[in-house]
């Protein structure tokens, strides 16, 4: 019946979507080596050291019978003074996420203690010394329901090779009778909560992660789609993050006709992070932009003015105009994009082509318009490729330029000497305008307090490569 074939064709349709979902291939792919894990964990540590020496902790308090007499006890205004990790690692572990362990740790904490029993009252400091500390924690990283980074506790191990209690102040006799019952309680306590505690700060930082943006807006045309298609896949020598990489026009976040093709990121490990940036990133790019109407450009008369574009300026590659305007005059020029510019990315360069047409019209004296020709052109461009401050800078450079008329009131012009002209036009005004467009950038990491440091760009066919080292400031 009707409701049968219904329910197949919906069947079939999921099915076929679920296959196009799990052989999607990314846009940008970003490997971390582990050179750049080191660095992580190096910087890691001293963060976490600085953390630890500004961390407060809350007042304890218990009571304990010793023979006939019982003992209240606070342990109070606890602070960490000194932290050694002299032994760090860390570490892929292939198909879960990162391992890092810290070996013979040692930390000195200092406090304040008062007691009362219904024989006395007395108080005094404390200095704890924990030595041959050993923690072994294993992250899990995953991709979460919206396309974020996702990391969870996977493993914690804990050894505590001593601790131990030095009273000061009060009397002598309460030394010997509170510090060893002090020493197996923090012995205790750090075995309970030290890896609880761990737990608590990851599951923090993973809610972070949660509000991480995965669509971020380039300016004011164009928005990047950074969320992960799949879950990180790690292997021993690095983590490799599949992301989406497709640019949309602001708010509107239609798929483009075309689909990523499968590429490769090097097999090597001397830089910290590899950034794969694939064709269909830049031709994403270039169909956001060619909706959004960046490659739309209007040389009005102040910029004519700007550039130094008139009349005159014409009559030096076309001597007919001379016969019809006055040498003075701005010239206004439209220039609309009638296809979203092809991209072509090769093993030594990438190249952009505009399709469009041109219009041209003499700004008279009396501010209005005379119109002089219209035409078709096609221009090809070398898109230069650069990075600043964690963005990926596309400036273009004329490299030539084709020109047919439609309609003129120039008569039999040569043709070559209309491109002539056209091409210095776009060199000196238009092609800067564009560049103008795409000066802010694609923004590559969003890591904060990060820069990229001596990144390295290599064209391959159909997608480039940036190796790069990181530095955290």
């Amino acid at each position: 019946d009707k409701g049968e074939k219904m329910l197949k064709t919906w069947y079939s349709f999921l099915l076929c979507w679920l296959s196009w979902q799990l052989e999607a291939n990314p846009g940008l792919k970003v490997r971390i080596t582990q050179k750049g894990l080191d660095y992580g964990k190096r910087t890691g540590m001293e963060l976490l050291k600085q953390a630890v020496l500004k961390e407060t902790f809350p007042s304890w308090s218990g009571q304990e019978s010793f023979s006939v007499v019982t003992v209240n006890y606070v342990i109070s205004r606890l602070r960490i003074n000194a932290v050694d990790l002299p032994e760090t690692s860390a570490s892929f572990i292939p198909g879960t996420g990162i391992s890092l362990s810290v070996a013979h740790a040692s930390a000195t904490i200092s406090a304040d203690w008062r007691m009362n029993t219904w024989l006395l009252k007395d108080r005094g400091g404390i200095t704890v010394s924990i030595s041959g500390l050993f923690i072994a924690v294993i992250f899990r990283v995953s991709r979460d329901g919206t396309g974020r980074l996702s990391v969870l506790l996977h493993n914690c191990q804990l050894s505590i090779n001593s601790v131990k209690v030095k009273l000061n102040g009060g009397s002598s006799w309460i030394y010997s009778f509170l510090s060893g019952y002090l020493e197996e309680l923090i012995h205790t306590k750090l075995y309970k909560n030290l890896c609880l505690a761990i737990k608590y700060k990851i599951q923090l930082m993973d809610a972070e992660l949660r509000k991480h943006k995965v669509l971020n807006q380039i300016d004011a045309f164009a928005q990047i789609d950074y969320s992960l298609i799949s879950s990180p896949t790690v292997f021993k020598s690095h983590i490799n993050l599949d992301l989406k990489g497709t640019v949309y026009p602001v708010g509107n976040h239609t798929d483009p006709p075309f689909v990523p093709a499968p590429f490769d990121l090097p097999n090597q490990g001397d830089s910290m992070l590899y950034l794969g940036v694939s064709s269909y990133f830049l031709k994403s790019a270039s169909l956001a932009y060619y909706k959004a109407g960046a490659f739309n450009v209007t040389i009005s008369k102040e910029l004519a003015t700007t550039f130094n574009l008139n009349i005159a300026l014409f009559k030096d590659f076309v001597p007919e105009v001379a016969l019809s305007y006055i040498t003075g005059c701005p010239v206004l020029l439209k220039l609309m994009a009638t296809s979203p510019p092809a991209v072509s990315l090769n093993a030594d360069r990438c190249m952009l082509h505009i399709t469009g047409c041109v219009e041209m019209f003499a700004v008279l004296p009396n501010s209005t318009t005379q119109y002089i020709f219209t035409g078709n052109l096609t221009a090809s461009t070398r898109a230069n490729l650069t990075i600043t401050k964690q963005k990926l800078i596309i400036s273009l450079l004329l490299k030539r330029l084709q020109f047919s008329l439609l309609h003129s009131t120039l008569g039999s012009s040569e043709m070559s000497l209309v491109e002539n002209f056209l091409s210095y036009t776009l060199q000196s005004a238009v092609i800067p305008v564009i560049n103008e467009k795409l000066g802010k950038g694609f923004p590559l990491l969003n890591f904060a307090h990060t820069t990229l440091t001596g990144p390295v760009i290599k064209m391959k066919q159909g997608h480039l490569v940036i190796s790069t080292d990181v530095h955290y400031k």
